[in-house]
């Protein structure tokens, strides 16, 4: 069923800009345990809620073609505004009616999989943290917690409280023998204060948040922001830090008779 948490085009817009994509070396383990369980060509790669692109541009180089699916239009909008790829087909759909033929895929879900073919589910914890020299990693990340737990209450239902257990209970659930489950995936990013600021901004939390009392998430945002440069020891949300995302991801083999 398709819930739609990531509309608009602003909304579109910061997801582009501040979102994390995958690092080189998670793009790696999904491509090798591809390679590992149907081997080359690699033809057709789906990238199903693709959001902005960011990591479909990232699979695409290693495949033929790329075909990449997302409900909301301005996600899609986006998303071909930044990408020039020729072997990349964007199209606005609901995961459910992939315009796609049976056992036609490499890189997707089981209906469209070819056998043999892979499906790999990947996403991160809201749990970022930051470091920044000379300063007190568990002191900043204190006040990062507090600022993913005002958000908790904005929090889609469907999401439940924390995403990392439906990818475990569908890994858990998948009939497939040939599976694997990675859960401390770290990806780590220097940025500016203020693009951490804008990620977490561009969660759908912090967006309903938004619609549901601007003044009150503006005057969050600017609380959190002033207390981390406070324990940072500086003046500017243009200042670097590091941030570290935890990813987690399930892959898995359509068997041949499936």
């Amino acid at each position: 069923m398709t819930y739609r948490l990531f509309e608009g085009k602003d909304h579109a817009s910061s997801y582009w800009k501040f979102r994390i994509s995958p690092s080189d070396n998670l793009i790696q383990q999904v491509l090798d345990f591809l390679e590992k369980h149907k081997g080359h060509p690699f033809e057709l790669a789906v990238d199903v809620g693709c959001g902005s692109g960011q990591g479909t541009v990232l699979l695409a180089k290693h495949f033929a073609s790329m075909v990449a699916t997302d409900v909301s239009p301005a996600q899609v909008e986006m998303a071909l505004q930044h990408s020039k790829e020729p072997n990349i087909t964007y199209k606005q759909c609901v995961a459910e009616e992939l315009p796609l033929a049976d056992s036609s895929v490499d890189l997707e879900a089981h209906r469209v999989l070819k056998p043999r073919g892979c499906m790999a589910l990947l996403n991160y914890t809201m749990e970022m943290e930051l470091s920044y020299p000379d300063c007190c990693s568990q002191t900043l990340n204190q006040i990062c917690q507090e600022f993913y737990a005002a958000l908790v209450p904005y929090r889609s239902a469907h999401l439940g409280s924390n995403s990392i257990e439906l990818y475990r209970e569908a890994y858990k659930s998948l009939p497939y023998p040939d599976k694997e489950w990675h859960e401390c995936v770290r990806v780590k990013r220097p940025m500016p204060l203020s693009s951490f600021m804008g990620f977490v901004e561009s969660f759908s939390s912090y967006q309903t948040l938004v619609r549901e009392d601007l003044q009150k998430a503006t005057a969050l945002s600017q609380d959190i922001s002033h207390r981390l440069m406070s324990v940072m020891k500086v003046s500017s949300a243009e200042t670097e830090v590091e941030v570290s995302v935890r990813y987690y991801c399930l892959l898995a083999c359509k068997p041949e008779e499936a």
